[in-house]
């Protein structure tokens, strides 16, 4: 079930945090899952890195989990938990990928400095899942290029569909401050795209597959050095809020459309976040489970 979507049951969320409050470890377990694919995927659009979005996703999740207590009940629950989410993103330590990514400049000069290869259709056929790769990476660099309150309000607002109200909870700021940010983010963003992303506008210059053909020569793009296009099928789209608020312009949803086919990750691996959770004794103390 996706939270975001008008599938989403809050009532459930709330009896799920009642039982775990009461101790049920397997009502926490579903509680943590419902929500988990959420977070770590906007983790993963904020660092560029899975392995740091994991981090940070269960360095989140364990404080959420102490402030599970705190929760009134009388608010939202999803809009209450993101909050705390947004806040510890945004105060989170400086990740690798904001390391490599410094601005917009920076970042047209590392492309600008990959030779656009020619390559044959039989080529660019054999080539067609670095090719993808090397699309997602190039949008997710954009990405961060953003600063990060600038790349969360993105993210959630645009690549995810949040609409202005729920994102304006989140972020806690009025509707009129959030949307704001968001335009000032969809600015410099699409700045940048219409004047040197070939996926945005025909007429640049710059060819995913050129360039991911060099990068392929080079060693720097295999079939082992994957970093996004690992065979998940959820995309960002599936996520993206039912009936949002139509505020983009058909120029907008060009653009939206492009990072909402990111990939995205609902599946876990057998030990993940939410095991290594629910098996911390200390953890657990809070919630008086046997």
């Amino acid at each position: 079930m996706n939270p975001l979507t008008g599938k989403y049951s809050e009532e459930k969320s709330k009896n799920l945090l009642r039982a775990s409050l009461k101790g049920d470890r397997k009502a926490m377990d579903e509680l943590i899952r419902l929500h988990q694919p959420f977070i770590f995927n906007v983790a993963w659009k904020m660092t560029f890195d899975a392995n740091d979005a994991m981090d940070l996703t269960q360095e989140t999740l364990l404080k959420v989990i102490t402030k599970l207590s705190q929760f009134n009940f009388e608010s939202n629950f999803r809009t209450w938990l993101y909050r705390i989410v947004v806040n510890e993103f945004l105060q989170a330590k400086r990740q690798k990928g904001e390391e490599l990514f410094e601005d917009f400049e920076a970042q047209g000069k590392r492309l600008d400095a990959i030779p656009n290869a020619e390559l044959t259709l039989e080529e660019e056929i054999e080539l067609e899942e670095l090719i993808k790769e090397m699309r997602f990476r190039c949008l997710s660099g954009m990405l961060m290029c953003l600063n990060r309150e600038q790349r969360l309000v993105y993210i959630i607002g645009e690549t995810f569909g949040v609409g202005h109200n729920i994102g304006a909870e989140i972020f806690n700021i009025s509707k009129q401050n959030f949307r704001i940010k968001l335009h000032r983010a969809r600015k410099d963003l699409y700045n940048y795209m219409t004047n040197k992303c070939g996926l945005a506008n025909p007429e640049n210059p710059c060819r995913c597959a050129k360039k991911a053909k060099t990068m392929h020569q080079r060693g720097y793009l295999t079939a082992d050095k994957k970093l996004f296009n690992l065979g998940y099928k959820k995309k960002i789209a599936d996520y993206v809020v039912e009936n949002a608020e139509a505020s983009a312009t058909a120029v907008d949803e060009k653009h939206a459309h492009l990072f909402r086919d990111l990939p995205a990750r609902d599946k876990f691996d057998a030990q993940t976040v939410v095991e290594e959770i629910l098996n911390d004794d200390e953890l657990m103390k809070y919630f008086n489970f046997n």
